[in-house]
C-alpha cells in the first residue's frame, strides 16, 4: 500500500542502473555479508494463510526480448484482502504475510520467480471491490522512472469483469496485458515494454 502523497516528497529521479542489483540484491550478485539474505526475497512463511501460488514474470523489451538486467517489487494484500501496512485502517493483516517482494530477473532468461499468496479483493476508493491482483514495480538500466502496472489472474474471470480499474482500459484489447494465464500452480506473465503487445502501465 502506497504512502498518501502528502506525507513523503518524490525524490529526483535517476537512472537505475548498472548498480541496481549490487545495491538491492548482494546476494544475487554474489556480494555476501551484507544482508542474510536479500530483502524481500522471502514474502511468506509456514504459517502464512491463503493459497501457495508461484509467479513466472518475464520482462521483454520492443523486440521480445527478454531483459536480463531488471528487477521487480511486488505489492499485495493478505488472503483476507488486507494490507501490511500502517495505513490500513480495515483490519490487522496476516502477521506472517510480508506482503511486499523483490526479486531481480535472470541473467539468462529474464525471468523471476516469486513464492507468495493468492490475495484477497480489496475494495476501490468508492466501495467496489477489485479483483485481486498484485501490484508490480520494475526498473532496470535505462528506466529513469519505476514503471507500475498490475497483474491479475485468468481464473478470476467474474471479478476481473468486475474490476473497475480493468473497466477503465478504454482499448478493450489491451486488457490481456495484465492477465497472468495459470498453469498449475503457477502463474506466468509477460511484461512487454513496448511493442504491439505493451503492457498496460499506471502513472500511479
Amino acid at each position: 500500500m502506497a504512502q498518501p502523497p502528502d506525507q513523503l516528497k518524490e525524490s529526483p529521479s535517476q537512472t537505475a542502473g548498472p548498480y541496481v542489483h549490487i545495491g538491492l540484491t548482494p546476494n544475487f550478485c554474489g556480494i555476501g555479508g551484507v544482508y542474510a539474505s536479500d530483502l524481500g526475497s522471502t514474502i511468506v512463511n509456514d504459517e502464512t494463510k491463503g493459497e501457495r501460488i508461484e509467479l513466472r514474470i518475464r520482462v521483454l523489451d520492443g523486440t521480445g526480448t527478454p531483459l536480463k538486467d531488471a528487477l521487480l517489487e511486488i505489492w499485495q494484500a493478505d488472503a483476507s484482502g488486507l494490507y501490511n501496512s500502517p495505513a490500513e485502517l480495515r483490519g490487522a493483516a496476516d502477521p506472517n504475510f510480508q506482503g511486499w517482494g523483490r526479486q531481480p530477473t535472470d541473467m539468462e532468461t529474464g525471468v523471476c520467480q516469486f513464492r507468495t499468496i493468492k490475495p484477497g479483493r480489496v475494495p476501490f476508493r468508492d466501495g467496489r471491490l477489485m479483483a485481486p491482483h498484485i501490484t508490480l514495480w520494475i526498473v532496470a538500466r535505462g528506466i529513469n522512472i519505476g514503471l507500475h502496472t498490475r497483474l491479475y489472474f485468468s481464473d478470476e474471470e467474474k471479478a476481473n469483469a468486475e474490476d473497475p480499474i480493468l473497466a477503465r482500459i478504454e482499448h478493450r484489447l489491451r486488457v490481456p496485458t495484465l492477465i497472468a494465464e495459470r498453469q498449475g500452480d503457477v502463474y506466468v506473465f509477460d511484461v512487454h515494454l513496448q511493442g504491439e503487445k505493451e503492457t498496460v502501465f499506471f502513472d500511479s
